[in-house]
């Protein structure tokens, strides 16, 4: 199995690990027994802006990675765009993942997702 180097980079190199302090909104997936847990963490401000986002994840090195490249995709961007956030452009900016270790960009998309819904949830 095959990584790019933007993959490498961003599992030796992680950006954005941790918990946030006052995350207004966290989303966890996976499960134990696939060996993949992705915990996301936002920071949205009241015009809605993803102003931090962070991920504490339990498994591979493209789970890793996929975390890390999609904290750092979705920072800036209001929580109607990071909505429309993709697996596919976790991948694309990756530069392509085993075929095997898609699942660890789905699991990015889906945390986000989770810790998105877990804010309008609070919010309301």
């Amino acid at each position: 199995m095959e990584y790019t180097d933007v993959v490498m980079e961003n599992f030796t190199c992680p950006k954005h690990v941790g918990e946030i302090e006052g995350a207004n909104g966290v989303g966890q997936v996976g499960s134990p027994a696939c060996g993949d847990i992705m915990k996301i963490f936002l920071k949205i401000n009241d015009d809605g802006i993803i102003e931090d986002a962070s991920f504490k994840t339990f498994g591979c090195g493209a789970a890793v990675a996929s975390s890390s490249m999609a904290t750092d995709m979705i920072i800036g961007k209001s929580i109607e765009e990071a909505g429309k956030f993709k697996n596919s452009d976790v991948v694309d900016a990756l530069g392509g993942l085993p075929a095997e270790k898609i699942h660890c960009s789905v699991l990015a998309a889906e945390a986000i997702q989770a810790a998105i819904e877990d804010y309008q949830k609070n919010k309301a």
